[in-house]
């Protein structure tokens, strides 16, 4: 059966940039599926997908015209129900006056549990423009579009308005309608680089005839490509580097069809202004890239991506030039505005954002803040006085005219306006640096007075916002209450603090009675299966449990327990320790008495003998290795009592008639059991 290309594009206003490459990946799978599931393709399709300001478009390889024919096989009444007395049941009548069948033209066949009645027959396989509409119909309604719009007088919904609608099957049109519009083979091209409609001569001609005659490149990924290597050309001729992320890369993608990159400028005294906050606007305003020199200092070049290709670009240049010292001026105005204040002389001014209306303002946040961040300062070993002031300025600059126009600044600005204030440069760095981590990968406070602030801020948040009810559910999280707990853990495995005693410092510096009273209990479960979640991207979840099923305080030194159990899981000896620990715990869970010391008059068997002397010979060493956090070689020394665990159980019995004997061997294992857990619970292993 011959195959040929089969080309969709859907003909739009300008889609909406931050969902323009998701919405042409979803399209063209949505539709590639549909192929296969109606069997019009051989195996897995073999698709691309097209997505630009002004259309959705998929490319789908060896396309069938014509559907296999297919052998069905419809399954009714099991046998040994279908018949009585001779003569066929309801059931088996109804099946098959359903299947449009004689109860003589049913079979037999085995439905992997027993024989039932069922009717065989070969389908015709359907054309392909009589399964196509649905298809795409279903491809349209799957998109993850969070508002639809309808145009004119059409009942059709859609992201935006459709104007034009390409299926091409080869150089044929495949007759189908949707969203209102009939199929043709005609679409426009660029909005001013190109002249009239276009004719698509083939489904393969796409690609090419969009981009010599409509000035479109269709794909995303090779505008994105073109963006890119354009950009970082012009950028090693100034010999500097473009600043900018990958979001708006993609979203400059997504706003042009015909990339131009040129380059611009704007005055140098535009430079005072700190670079972060030219920096966002550029990006965030005017999505321009900004570029930096060899030092990583701002420069007063910049590019953009025009969507015209003209002979002469200086209009456009000075076009762009204009709108964006407008912008800057702006952003020069309120730093000057700024620093007319000091952050000291701002702090009343906090008394009037509310924080959240069951805890107060941000200015009674700050007075925990201080001493939340003073205590763990003094714990780090840090200068507690420098961490009081730091988290004492960290939020004034949220009144500042800066981070009003520019909320992604706060922090920042706080650094430089602390620094300008005369603010030691470990104070203006931990204003900026106490937010750290912001999100996941991102980088950690650099130093203990930063730390301090940065734990201080988001125990602060943790505990308090659970104290007054606001617990994360499901997919709703509106405080970011398992971001704070993921950054403290980040933080608290580098320094060795006890994370229940810092969560308790917290909740003391609320007003008595504010918070409920379970929330230092709850916030410690909280964190502690967040830490689970934290660790199971780095090691398997047995490791991970086996390690915190030691309900760790101090997370410092989790690393190296994580890296010796991992190890202690290869040797040869670990399954056997494994399953005897878990049989030891079994046992010393029905200890009717309580545990203590072993008394060695009244070992009687050779084999309990030979296990105490093990467990005696293991205790020092396991003891000095865990002291020296060489807690590889505590699990390694496990591994020489093996032979005398396994005669134990092979030859003793724990549970003695005589009360006595069996509290001693219960001690036995209990002083055992310490020492092959003292790192981790080495029962979870494998579980």
């Amino acid at each position: 059966m011959t195959t040929q290309t089969l080309l969709i594009e859907l003909l739009t206003e300008e889609l909406p940039p931050k969902a323009l490459n998701n919405l042409g990946n979803h399209f063209a799978a949505s539709v590639a599926e549909g192929l296969e599931k109606a069997q019009l393709v051989g195996g897995a399709a073999e698709f691309t997908a097209y997505a630009s300001p002004r259309r959705l478009a998929v490319q789908v390889k060896n396309v069938k015209a014509v559907q296999a024919d297919q052998k069905i096989v419809k399954k009714g009444p099991a046998v040994a129900n279908a018949m009585k007395d001779g003569a066929p049941t309801k059931a088996l009548e109804g099946f098959a006056r359903g299947a449009g069948a004689k109860i003589e033209d049913l079979t037999i066949v085995h439905d992997g549990k027993q024989d039932v009645y069922a009717y065989e027959y070969v389908q015709t396989g359907k054309p392909l423009g009589g399964l196509l509409e649905d298809i795409i119909n279903a491809a349209v309604k799957k998109l993850p579009i969070p508002k639809v719009m309808r145009w004119g007088s059409s009942t059709f919904t859609f992201v935006r308005p459709v104007h034009g609608l390409i299926v091409l099957h080869g150089s044929e049109i495949v007759n189908v309608s949707v969203l209102g519009l009939q199929s043709g083979n005609q679409t426009l091209g660029h909005r001013f680089l190109s002249d009239g409609e276009i004719t698509i001569k083939n489904a393969d001609s796409y690609a090419a005839q969009m981009r010599e005659q409509g000035k479109v490149v269709a794909s995303f990924a090779e505008r994105k490509a073109a963006i890119q290597t354009a950009l970082e050309g012009q950028a090693r001729r100034l010999n500097a580097a473009v600043a900018a992320d990958e979001a708006l890369l993609d979203e400059v993608t997504a706003l042009v069809e015909w990339p131009v990159v040129l380059e611009a400028g704007f005055e140098e005294h535009f430079l005072a202004v700190p670079q972060e906050c030219l920096i966002l606007t550029m990006q965030q305003n005017q999505k321009y890239f900004p570029l930096l020199d060899q030092n990583g200092k701002l420069m007063n070049r910049f590019l953009l991506v025009s969507n015209l290709q003209t002979e002469d670009p200086s209009h456009i240049i000075r076009g762009n030039e204009r709108v964006l010292r407008a912008r800057l001026s702006d952003a020069e105005f309120f730093y000057k505005q700024d620093q007319k204040a000091t952050l000291e002389s701002r702090l009343p001014k906090l008394a009037n954002v509310v924080y959240h209306n069951k805890i107060g303002s941000q200015a009674e946040r700050i007075e925990r803040l201080q001493s939340i961040a003073a205590h763990i300062a003094k714990a780090l070993g840090a200068d507690a006085a420098a961490a009081e002031r730091a988290a004492r300025l960290a939020k004034a600059d949220l009144v500042t005219e800066m981070v009003g126009e520019f909320p992604e600044l706060q922090g920042t600005m706080g650094k430089y306006y602390a620094r300008l204030d005369g603010e030691t440069e470990e104070i203006a760095e931990a204003v900026e640096q106490h937010y750290q981590p912001r999100f996941a990968g991102d980088n950690l406070p650099n130093g203990k007075v930063a730390t301090a602030v940065a734990l201080a801020d988001k125990l602060e948040t943790l505990v308090g916002i659970w104290g007054i009810g606001l617990i994360p559910t499901g997919d709703k999280d509106p405080y970011a209450l398992r971001r704070a707990a993921l950054g403290i853990l980040r933080m608290l495995m580098q320094y060795g603090l006890d994370v229940n005693e810092l969560i308790q410092t917290a909740f003391d510096s609320f007003p008595k009675g504010l918070l409920n009273e379970k929330t230092p209990s709850e916030t410690a479960d909280f964190m502690q299966a967040r830490l689970a979640v934290l660790l199971q991207n780095d090691y398997p979840q047995d490791i991970v449990a086996a390690v915190l099923a030691k309900q760790p305080r101090r997370l410092d030194d989790l690393t190296a327990k994580l890296q010796a159990v991992a190890v202690f899981k290869q040797l040869p000896e670990a399954a056997a320790l494994a399953a005897a620990n878990k049989r030891v715990q079994n046992l010393l869970k029905k200890a009717d008495a309580e545990l203590g010391e072993v008394n060695e008059s009244l070992l009687q068997q050779d084999e309990e003998k030979a296990l105490f002397a093990a467990a005696q010979g293991l205790q020092p060493k396991i003891a000095a290795a865990v002291a020296e956090g060489n807690f590889q070689t505590a699990l390694s020394e496990l591994a020489s009592v093996k032979p005398q665990v396994d005669a134990f159980f092979d030859g003793v019995m724990v549970m003695a008639e005589d009360a006595a004997v069996k509290q001693n061997r219960l001690n036995l294992l209990n002083r055992l059991a310490e020492q092959m857990n003292a790192v981790a619970d080495i029962a979870l292993l494998g579980e």
